[in-house]
């Protein structure tokens, strides 16, 4: 026998899991499976800049106490280029600030609160496809760690399953969406040192692009502009510190043992669909950015924010003019992220085959920026989010 509930969601990242949270504070009953371990979903290490819209969003709602004891406020970050360093004031400009915590964090605490509140939570479970889209009664096919096959049926399908989705084929068929692959990737290290600085270094070298991050008072997030088919042993640890030095020059960095490496290739996706019948995508299921703007997990939490309201009215009211509506809705924001991301990008990123005139717009396009008010406004604007819907 199928097993029934209301909405099936296919993954339990950010979205999937954030989504069933909302919907149990409605009454609204769900099943989340994924195909990985508990242990996988919580320990695989990824970066976490949350706008303000979303920590409030996690706080708010119960999802996480951790985002505001644990996290940490920034507000604001630094543009560096020419050697010297410029400070984009979040709080002056817009008011508004973003939390440096990681997505496994977030993770975590909605797993915990899932599983608290009784939450069916199928970890190991692997969606094959989606069936009977266009009708009331969509089915997940899936798999479980024993290989049984287990039927999902639903009034709702919800594909949260990542990039790779199994539900995209179920909403765009052969369609597919939207797409750009950028020519330059990131080489990213963890490292074990203190912060190199308080806030964000965002750096424009004649060298190439150069990200300083941290993870926590004892771990540092470093990225570098490399070719995507870089191999991530091309290099020895002195030589990642030298990369590193020459893209920042002008600051001290606090140097440390690296031990984990990785090559971020950069990709913009937006699904031509986001929904057909019962079906619908959100998170990277149904777009994804490249990470300069640190957009892709709050774009998920905006999708869900938006949607949770069309399926309350949906599943409760029977209303079903907001479901309807929620492509175009969450459409708006994606593609205002997928503007910034792409803007954010070109503006820090050395261009190969630039020229030297190309060199100049884009220092000159650096200065316009932090040197006007409306400038650093547009870039606090866009980094700390917009509202939802």
């Amino acid at each position: 026998m199928p097993v029934r509930t209301r909405v099936a969601v296919i993954g339990a990242g950010p979205a999937g899991l954030l989504l069933s949270h909302l919907l149990g504070r409605h009454g609204i009953e769900s099943v989340v499976i994924d195909s990985r371990s508990r242990e996988e979903i919580e320990t695989t290490i990824r970066a976490g800049i949350l706008e303000q819209g979303t920590v409030e969003v996690l706080g708010e709602t119960g999802a996480s106490d951790r985002v505001l004891t644990a996290g940490q406020k920034h507000e604001g970050i630094e543009l560096r280029f020419d050697g010297e360093g410029h400070r984009i004031d979040f709080a002056a400009s817009v008011g508004r600030a973003v939390w440096l915590y990681p997505q496994h964090e977030v993770l975590k605490d909605l797993v915990a609160a899932r599983l608290a509140a009784g939450q069916d939570l199928r970890f190991q479970m692997t969606a094959e496809r989606v069936e009977d889209a266009e009708t009331d009664r969509p089915r997940v096919v899936a798999k479980d760690a024993e290989g049984s096959t287990v039927e999902i049926e639903a009034d709702v399908v919800i594909g949260a399953d990542g990039s790779r989705s199994v539900a995209r084929e179920a909403v765009t068929g052969t369609y597919g969406g939207y797409f750009r692959e950028y020519p330059f990737a990131w080489f990213g290290i963890l490292c074990e040192a203190p912060p190199s600085a308080e806030e964000l270094i965002y750096s424009n070298s004649p060298n190439g692009f150069a990200l300083i991050s941290r993870r926590s008072p004892g771990v540092q997030r470093m990225y570098f502009q490399c070719d995507p088919t870089t191999d991530t042993g091309a290099y020895s640890e002195e030589q990642l510190w030298e990369i590193l030095r020459s893209r920042v020059p002008g600051t001290t960095l606090n140097e440390g043992r690296v031990f984990q490496r990785d090559v971020l290739r950069f990709r913009s996706f937006v699904a031509h669909e986001m929904r057909r019948g019962r079906v619908v995508l959100v998170g990277d299921a149904a777009h994804t950015v490249p990470p300069t703007g640190a957009k892709g997990m709050n774009l998920a939490v905006a999708d869900v924010v938006v949607l949770t309201e069309a399926l309350r009215a949906l599943l409760l009211d029977g209303d079903e003019s907001l479901f309807d509506a929620f492509p175009d809705t969450a459409r708006k924001r994606i593609w205002k992220a997928q503007h910034f991301s792409w803007w954010m990008t070109s503006l820090l990123h050395l261009q190969p085959g630039a020229s030297d005139f190309d060199r100049m717009r884009q220092i000159g396009e650096l200065r316009s920026v932090v040197e006007s008010d409306a400038g650093r406004a547009y870039l606090a604007e866009g980094y700390t989010g917009w509202p939802f819907g």
